[in-house]
């Protein structure tokens, strides 16, 4: 399977996809890290990728989105951004609402 096919799977496969460097459980970039305390203050459910472990996928994530940084979050096969759009959507709440807007499940106290 071509690296563009797979990544249009997992875009629209999966509610809520984070293309980053390393695992959600150990993220191996401060940008990557943020988001994933983003999503997991939320606590919507997402699959997280790691881009470090094949080239083809590092590079043909930023041709798929025409952004050129790693981490990007995908929620229901749209693309929202990078570290800093998600966390500047996050400091204004907008990024719990757009979530809720998706029909996720959002934590109340979030």
């Amino acid at each position: 399977m071509a690296i563009e096919q797979f990544i249009d799977n997992e875009v629209k496969n999966n509610d809520v996809v984070l293309f980053m460097k390393g695992t959600p459980q150990f993220p191996m970039s401060g940008f990557s890290g943020q988001v994933v305390q983003i999503l997991d203050y939320l606590g919507v459910p997402y699959k997280g990728l790691n881009v470090l472990e094949n080239e083809d996928l590092r590079n043909g994530i930023k041709s798929y989105s025409n952004w050129p940084t790693i981490p990007q979050l995908y929620v229901k096969g749209e693309f929202v951004g990078g570290c800093d759009i998600v966390r500047e959507m996050f400091q204004k709440r907008e990024l719990h609402d757009f979530m809720k807007q998706k029909g996720l499940p959002v934590k109340e106290s979030a």
